[in-house]
C-alpha cells in the first residue's frame, strides 16, 4: 500500500526522488478513491524499483492539492525529476483499471 506524504516530506519524497514518483491526490471519504487503492498497489508492487508511488490526503494537505491544480479526486499525478509531466482525474472504469495494470497512461501535464 502507498505510503501517506504531506506537505513536510512532500519535497524530500517526491520533487527530489531520483525515480519517478506516483501521487494519488485522495479523500478517505471519497468511495472511487477506495477502490483505486489496490490498482496502486499492484503497481507500487510491480514497478518498485523503476517508480515510487505515495498518496495525498487533500483534506489534510489542500494547499499541495491546490498547488498542483486537484480539483477533485482521485486526482493522481507523476512526476518526474520534480516536475509534473503527466495527469489523470476522477475514476477509472474496469477496462481502464485493467490497463492501468499493464502500464500507466496518463494525459500529458
Amino acid at each position: 500500500m502507498a505510503q501517506r506524504i504531506n506537505k513536510d516530506n512532500f519535497e524530500e519524497k517526491v520533487l527530489k526522488s531520483p525515480l519517478p514518483v506516483l501521487v494519488d491526490f485522495y479523500s478517505d471519504s471519497c468511495i472511487p478513491c477506495k477502490q483505486l487503492s489496490p490498482v496502486l498497489g499492484d503497481i507500487e508492487d510491480e514497478r518498485e524499483d523503476t517508480l515510487s508511488v505515495y498518496k495525498v490526503n487533500v483534506n489534510y494537505d489542500m494547499a499541495l492539492a491546490e498547488k498542483y491544480d486537484v480539483m477533485g479526486v482521485p486526482a493522481l499525478r507523476l512526476f518526474v525529476q520534480g516536475e509534473v509531466k503527466a495527469e489523470r482525474a476522477g475514476a477509472a472504469g474496469k477496462a481502464d483499471r485493467k490497463n492501468r495494470r499493464k502500464g500507466l497512461y496518463f494525459s500529458a501535464g
